[in-house]
């Protein structure tokens, strides 16, 4: 898990993104405070709180409540789809992830959320 989050993370650093990877949904969310993001790429099947708490939880926080949240998971059927909907996420993106697709996901995420 840790791998793919940090390559992740250096891909979108090099298309210009600032990101901070948390290695669980705890980390994620007390990073909220001080890290202040545009967006937030969310795997669902982190440790301790998973994805779908992370979702539900973000979209309660003050100040949060419209961030752009998009599930990852290497789960794609309908009803993991309506899950990740119902749980407060803007996009559900399954795994293997496509860095230009992930691209524009995020500028046209960040562009409506402005």
């Amino acid at each position: 898990y840790a791998p793919a989050a940090e390559s992740l993370a250096l891909l979108l650093q090099e298309m210009g993104y600032r990101t901070l990877v948390a290695q669980d949904g705890a980390a994620g969310l007390a990073a909220l405070a001080t890290f202040q993001p545009q967006i937030a790429l969310v795997d669902i099947g982190l440790p301790v709180i998973d994805g779908y708490e992370v979702a539900q939880t973000v979209r309660r926080t003050p100040g949060f409540e419209q961030l752009p949240l998009v599930a990852i998971t290497g789960y794609g059927q309908a009803s993991d789809h309506a899950r990740v909907m119902e749980a407060g996420f803007d996009e559900h993106l399954v795994k293997p992830l496509d860095a230009a697709r992930i691209s524009q996901l995020i500028e046209c995420l960040v562009a409506a959320a402005t």
